[in-house]
């Protein structure tokens, strides 16, 4: 047994590596160059024991510390990432401050797909670029395969990763044993670069160079891109598989490879043109480059798919519009694929390529998005630390200013790259942003005057059992989101059909602010008379809601079905957007558009199609 669990944690620590740290794993490919090019730093011996120093002392103060150490410990159900980490807090604190805890994180949430738009662009161009080290004739080509490349990564969505997933891991091992190697090599010609790991040579450069150095920091913090995977991707694979595999390879491969970099410049300066392909000798040019390669996709991919389990949550939570969710693995629940993200990333990756054109362009817009929302998930993590986990205040404040500091640091130092590309993350995440608070604030105008219109349900039943219509064989299924009103759909049955089912079921789903909830306390089945029942279906923010699977469980609580026996009615509303108090115009016409081309409630529920009828109603917000 214990065998066997020692060989689950090794399938699994090997899978993180794959997944979780393709973005950061592949930081060095630009990061060390972008330090020295973006603000013409010369590459002086202090120069570049300041700077490998301030790239080490972050990897271990932001990723070792605070990811690893403190923040994989707020696990919502053992899920993490943003969205999971904002349902946590804002679950206990008082409701008057729960709307600055969904702010902070639907904007951070909003940042994440600026990330997942440029992370692509920037890790297959800098790749792609390393034909330009092999033979300068070849840069022409550069542009085009980069292309071919993110085009390829995005048909193969459809497909879902559980066939390719298998290699993720491996070709990222063996990734990350490569540039360990080759730095090593490289240290053992120029061994003073260890010097760097004295944090005295990141103050004496800071000092030094006082402004020249801060915004030095806007390129450091291309180190650190990725590390907000390490907790998104915890429910996948758990707390102790991440830890193994940054501490056992992934941290020492960077830190050999970034060490490695800065001992080639010492002894050729001119390698500055690109650090990492230059540590390569000539016959393994080629073969890096196709690694380089294999570990951007692996590192688009990790994003790729972020973007659909982030885009579920916010659809569960309410955050955005309904959307087809295919499951591309029968094993894996996490395994999704959402076409409309999909598409919509690659338009506006290939956007981005087109627009930006090399790594170095590039690197100025990246940064931005990470570090907002680097801090941000400092700030949430104050709020679990001090109301979840009771921690004295002291302590929290502690850690969260230590944190804080250094993530308003780099974050500060990007917005200074605003005008040269940084614009492009911000715009993004404020559009995004836009986009959840219009849905989310639209459907509760919308609940809020079907509210308005609604007759009380307790009067209403009474009065059809006592003094019932024509009654018709079968049951009827009416989906309705509130527990008082009478659905609309059921109003126009009978004003209409004039007629009533044998029996009525009042069918409510719900998402909590967890990941996941045991088919033991999903339902909640309340007989209301003698031909009217309701049903409360419970679901988690990770999970896909299905009415065939509720009618099931209700067999347990005594509500059995025959599908073959049951209609299935929904209102489909026609809103119309109007002067009365509520949002904006311009908000209130976004969120009609953004209704009309939202997923049919059947086929997100899992109707069956055969079995709805659809009743409309006209709502004037």
């Amino acid at each position: 047994m214990q065998a066997h669990n020692k060989q689950a944690m090794t399938g699994l620590t090997l899978a993180a590596l794959g997944v979780v740290y393709g973005d950061i794993g592949t930081s060095p490919l630009y990061t060390l160059q972008q330090c020295f090019t973006s603000h013409n730093m010369a590459t002086t011996p202090d120069n570049i024991l300041g700077i490998l120093s301030l790239i080490f002392w972050s990897l271990i103060f932001v990723v070792s510390i605070k990811y690893v150490a403190f923040v994989l410990r707020a696990d919502n159900h053992g899920e993490g990432g943003i969205m999971a980490l904002m349902a946590l807090a804002r679950h206990y604190i008082t409701h008057s401050a729960r709307w600055k805890v969904v702010l902070l994180g639907l904007f951070g949430a909003s940042l994440f797909y600026g990330d997942a738009i440029i992370t692509p662009a920037i890790s297959v161009l800098s790749a792609a670029e390393g034909l330009k080290v092999l033979s300068p004739s070849m840069g022409p080509y550069i542009l085009p395969l980069a292309i071919v490349v993110l085009v390829f990564l995005f048909i193969l969505q459809r497909f879902g990763t559980a066939s390719v997933g298998m290699l993720f891991g491996p070709v990222m091992t063996f990734w990350f044993c490569t540039i360990g190697v080759l730095g090593l090599l490289q240290i053992l010609q120029a061994p003073a670069v260890l010097a760097a790991i004295n944090p005295l040579h990141a103050v004496r450069f800071l000092y030094q160079h006082g402004v020249g150095a801060y915004l030095t920091l806007g390129s450091v913090v291309l180190a650190l891109t990725g590390a907000e995977a390490l907790y998104a991707d915890m429910g996948h694979f758990g707390k102790t598989p991440i830890r193994r595999a940054w501490y056992g390879l992934v941290l020492p491969a960077l830190v050999l490879n970034y060490f490695g970099q800065g001992a080639l410049l010492m002894l050729n300066p001119k390698a500055i043109e690109n650090p990492f392909f230059m540590l390569a000798p000539q016959w393994a040019l080629l073969p890096l480059i196709i690694l380089a390669t294999l570990a951007t996709v692996i590192a688009s991919q990790a994003v790729i798919s972020g973007a659909y389990s982030l885009t579920r949550q916010a659809i569960q939570l309410g955050y955005s519009p309904r959307m087809e969710i295919s499951h591309t693995s029968e094993k894996e629940i996490g395994q999704i694929y959402l076409p409309f993200v999909n598409w919509a990333l690659l338009i506006a990756v290939l956007v981005v390529v087109l627009t930006f054109q090399t790594s170095d362009s590039l690197a100025s817009a990246y940064g931005i998005a990470v570090t907002g929302t680097m801090l941000i998930t400092t700030l949430l993590f104050f709020v679990v630390a001090r109301v979840n986990w009771r921690w004295p205040l002291p302590l929290a404040l502690g850690v969260t200013i230590i944190f804080g500091i250094i993530d308003a640091a780099f974050f500060s130092a990007n917005l200074l790259k605003l005008f040269s590309g940084g614009w492009l993350p911000l715009v993004l995440g404020m559009v995004i942003f836009l986009l959840m608070t219009t849905w989310k604030q639209g459907r509760k105008l919308l609940f809020d005057r079907l509210r308005e219109q609604a007759l009380p349900l307790d009067s209403f039943i009474e009065n059809l059992e006592a003094f019932p219509p024509t009654r018709v064989q079968g049951t009827a299924v009416f989906l309705t989101s509130t527990l008082h009103g009478v659905p609309h759909a059921l109003l126009h049955n009978l004003k209409h059909n004039k007629v009533l089912h044998d029996r009525i079921v009042l069918m409510t789903i719900r998402t909590e602010d967890v990941p996941y909830i045991n088919d033991e306390s999903r339902l909640e089945v309340v007989q209301l008379s003698p031909s009217f029942w309701r049903v409360v279906a419970r679901y988690g923010f990770k999970e896909d809601p299905s009415v065939l699977n509720v009618l099931e469980l209700c067999e347990a609580d005594g509500l059995a079905f025959e599908l073959m026996d049951t209609s299935f009615f929904l209102s489909r509303e026609t809103i119309i957007s109007t002067e009365r108090p509520g949002m904006a115009r311009w908000r209130e016409r976004l969120f009609v558009w953004m209704s009309k081309n939202a997923l049919r409630a059947t086929d997100f529920f899992q109707i069956p199609t055969n079995r709805v009828v659809e009743l409309g109603a006209q709502v004037e917000l």
